[in-house]
């Protein structure tokens, strides 16, 4: 009998895939005590960042999206097409 995969429901709960397969992630220090930071570091903190292709690879593994990148080929089509009409 083959091993049924178990993705790791922390990470999914914690990160988010893009369409394009970019892995998005909340910032820390964003819970409590946030009067002690500044303004403009709570702005940053609220927004979402985009996790390094080297550390979304391993996050995607924990997800059970190793290979999904749903919309990443047909963007890549798009952008060299683009460019190709520039050049």
């Amino acid at each position: 009998m083959g091993y049924k995969y178990k993705p790791n429901k922390g990470c999914v709960k914690r990160f988010k895939l893009t369409a394009t397969g970019k892995v998005k992630r909340r910032g820390t220090m964003s819970t409590h005590l946030r009067s002690r930071r500044d303004a403009a570091m709570k702005r940053r903190l609220g927004r979402p960042a985009i996790l390094a292709e080297g550390h979304a690879r391993n996050i995607r593994a924990y997800m059970g999206a190793i290979k999904t990148r749903p919309n990443r080929i047909a963007h890549e089509k798009k952008l060299a097409a683009k460019a190709a009409k520039a050049a």
